[in-house]
């Protein structure tokens, strides 16, 4: 019975002594064995692993490649154009004991802090060197580029790799927002006024041309007209004139005929004219002669 006691003590003391000496390290994860804070092992392969209880103690790191945002960055290009940048990074830690002697015990949010003060940095020193429409064309992926190379190196003392940087956003502050969408209103209503004066312009060629091309065709017409009705005219009077000739009785006869209808219409004013005068010899006469 006391030999029980005194085993079973023991056998539970044994048993929590090699629980507590054994941890298993996740696929995920990388695990540091420290031993009054120093690093004594490191453990990158997954599975079970032992440690001294009491005196050792394990500290694990994420070993997927994490996030981290940059948050609004105001910078000042070449052409002293303001812009607010967004960012953001991934990266890993690459070296578990380098990373736990550059940060301690701070783990995961001192690196992020001093990782964005490192990509602030870059972020101003490469993006100041350029205009801000290198930034926004599409030399924006090498200035990327040059941002992340720029922080592999910095990075590098914390024990981190940086995978890749990317720039979200690129906007004008917001205090300029409104005198440059100002500018611009001013830009496009110039613009639009100038096409509607051209447009007046252009319209009132075309309204000169048209007035002056149809003063043209009209004198044309009417001299062509003028040269028909004159060659009409002439036409006319020959024929008049060949018929006098071959009869000049019968052609005194019909012009007093065609006479006699015009005035006699109804309609038309009195006459008064004197019994004995010409115009009514062929009224006199029995024979239809004109009398001598």
């Amino acid at each position: 019975m006391r030999k029980t006691t005194f085993l079973l003590p023991v056998i539970v003391l044994a048993v929590v002594a090699t629980l507590s000496a054994m941890f298993i390290v996740d696929e995920r994860e990388k695990a540091l064995v420290l031993q009054f804070g120093r690093v004594v092992s490191v453990k990158e392969d997954p599975g079970l692993a032992f440690k001294i209880p009491l005196i050792q103690e394990v500290v694990t790191y994420d070993d997927r490649i994490l996030s981290r945002e940059v948050g609004p960055l105001e910078i000042t290009p070449l052409d002293d154009r303001r812009l607010v940048v967004d960012a953001f990074a991934r990266y890993r830690i690459a070296d578990v004991r380098q990373f736990r002697q550059a940060v301690g015990a701070g783990g995961i949010a001192v690196a992020e802090n001093r990782l964005d003060s490192i990509l602030r940095a870059e972020i101003r020193e490469v993006l100041g060197s350029v205009s801000s429409n290198d930034i926004l064309s599409s030399d924006r992926a090498v200035l990327m580029l040059r941002i992340r190379n720029s922080a592999i190196t910095q990075a590098r003392g914390l024990g981190l790799e940086v995978i890749d940087v990317r720039l979200k956003r690129t906007d004008l502050p917001q205090a300029n927002l409104e005198a440059t969408f100002a500018r611009m209103r001013a830009e496009r209503e110039r613009e639009a006024a100038d096409e509607i004066a051209r447009g007046k312009e252009a319209a009132q060629r075309v309204r000169a041309q048209a007035d002056r091309t149809q003063v043209e065709l009209v004198s044309e017409a009417e001299r062509e007209a003028e040269i028909i009705r004159g060659q009409a005219d002439a036409r006319r009077n020959a024929i008049f004139a060949e018929a006098y000739g071959k009869d000049i009785e019968f052609f005194e006869f019909y012009r007093t005929l065609s006479a006699y209808r015009s005035s006699m219409l109804e309609g038309n004013s009195s006459m008064v004219l004197s019994p004995d005068s010409e115009f009514f010899n062929y009224l006199k006469s029995s024979t239809g002669a004109a009398a001598n």
